[in-house]
């Protein structure tokens, strides 16, 4: 059963909203871990090192510094849901610490990052099912397979938490041995002369590390899933911490090491105009042209479960605002399999309207930018959970801040903040400029709904 919020549990002689069938908590540390995982590690990994080669091997001390940071927020996460082990995560944090605004403003934000981010993910499935059945540029083709690759895990996600749990295991373990298989085997074949300079941008060394980071940001994003679904994970309080650290343990190396190998096995000139950049390492490694293919599978096999995970997170979040009526409330309806029906609903047809757009329109569409923008709304409930975590150490109630633990949660949170304001800084200004827009257009939806949920209450 669902532990009640703070909010709810305030409130006992309130009316009470239409039952709804209590989340399932299905997901016991392997697939909390595999959900974490699954979902940092997207389609992006399979282009990073190609991205990032034009600035040189400074890119992997940015990999380093990322990871930190990535894991610093899953410890964050962890302590959050101690105290609010319920679904939602990053949108009860904030309320609970500075009221139903901030909530809102943090649901709302995650929720535009997930839904726009689901699509981007779609769309980067074509280019290697391309690989396999050649597609010829026939955009009506491309289309369908992102529709194919966007409703398939919708699909998983209505069959309820249980298939969730099930797909993102057997999807997280198809993509992470054989990426792990190359970050270490390919190390081995290593030549030190492929690595290129450590500063080949021509700027500085903070310029190009802050660059190089700045093109990163998007592969750690995820690091909050066990969080967002604590309600349907078995002994929050404990699992989702350490389902948050191990799975961005595990991401972060995944990431480092194969960047190192492909760095290594690559020559920088080559790796620089790379379209594939791990195929050109495994074919390094064999010497045959089989890397391709192979490479093609892993990555559709990764971004299936990782689009199986973000639209669990997509729902997850309105549900648990949509519960207090700071979200339409049919994004509060659980289905039979215990996953909120209408949100999985509502993400994969505005994705799909994305992907429509995408393929109509030219290569400069709205699609693009709000692709932009996902950085900075996915930064935006980091930086308010953060300062919720310091709100209650700053309170210093001893129900909320174990005094042993002080100096430690301080520390975590403190870097926390400075980390996810320069994730958001690092975004750029057109994003972080968009971004805001984009945020503060919800607002006219939460003052529709507050008014209406303080009309309901004042006559109840």
């Amino acid at each position: 059963m669902t532990v009640p919020s703070p909010t709810e549990a305030a409130e006992p002689a309130e009316p009470a909203a239409p039952a709804a069938p209590a989340p399932r908590r299905t997901f016991g540390l392997a697939a909390a871990t595999a959900l974490v995982m699954g979902n940092i590690i997207g389609g992006g990994i399979f282009a990073l090192p190609a991205t990032v080669a034009p600035y040189g091997t400074v890119s992997l001390l940015a990999f380093l510094v990322l990871s930190v940071g990535a894991v610093l927020l899953a410890l964050l996460f962890g302590k959050l849901a101690r105290r609010s082990p319920v679904t939602g995560g990053l949108y009860v944090y904030p309320r609970d610490a500075f009221g139903e605004f901030a909530g809102f403003l943090s649901a709302w934000s995650y929720w535009t990052m997930c839904w726009v981010s689901i699509a981007a993910l779609a769309v980067a499935v074509v280019g290697y099912v391309d690989v396999l059945i050649p597609l010829h540029g026939n955009h009506a083709l491309q289309a369908l397979v992102a529709l194919a690759a966007l409703w398939l895990p919708a699909a998983a996600n209505f069959a309820g938490t249980r298939w969730v749990g099930t797909v993102q295991v057997v999807s997280t373990i198809l993509k992470f041995v054989p990426l792990l298989l190359l970050a270490t085997v390919g190390l081995f074949f290593v030549d030190a002369d492929n690595f290129g300079p450590f500063n080949a941008s021509g700027q500085s060394v903070s310029g190009a590390l802050a660059a190089s980071a700045a093109l990163l940001l998007y592969s750690f994003l995820g690091v909050e899933s066990a969080a967002v679904s604590a309600g349907e994970v078995r002994d929050p309080e404990r699992t989702v911490g350490r389902a948050s650290v191990l799975g961005t343990l595990a991401s972060a190396l995944v990431y480092v090491l194969g960047t190192i190998a492909v760095f290594g096995l690559v020559p920088h000139d080559r790796l620089v105009d790379s379209g594939a950049p791990f195929a050109d390492a495994v074919n390094a490694i064999t010497g045959s042209g089989w890397g391709g293919t192979a490479i093609a599978l892993v990555a559709v096999a990764s971004i299936t479960g990782c689009l199986n995970g973000w639209i669990l997170m997509a729902a997850q979040m309105p549900y648990a605002a949509a519960r207090d009526g700071l979200f339409p409330a049919p994004f509060a309806r659980l289905g039979k399999g215990g996953v909120p029906g209408f949100g999985v609903w509502a993400c994969a047809v505005l994705g799909t309207l994305l992907i429509g757009l995408n393929y109509t329109a030219g290569p400069d569409t709205t699609f693009r930018v709000l692709v932009l923008i996902t950085t900075f709304t996915g930064c935006v409930p980091y930086l308010l959970s953060a300062a919720a975590q310091l709100y209650w150490l700053a309170r210093g109630t001893r129900d909320r801040v174990r005094p042993a633990g002080l100096a430690r949660d301080l520390t975590v949170a403190v870097l926390s903040f400075g980390f996810s304001f320069w994730l958001i800084a690092g975004a750029g200004y057109a994003a972080v400029y968009q971004g805001v827009l984009f945020l503060f257009a919800g607002i006219p939806v939460y003052v529709w709904l507050r008014g209406r949920k303080d009309t309901a209450e004042a006559a109840a």
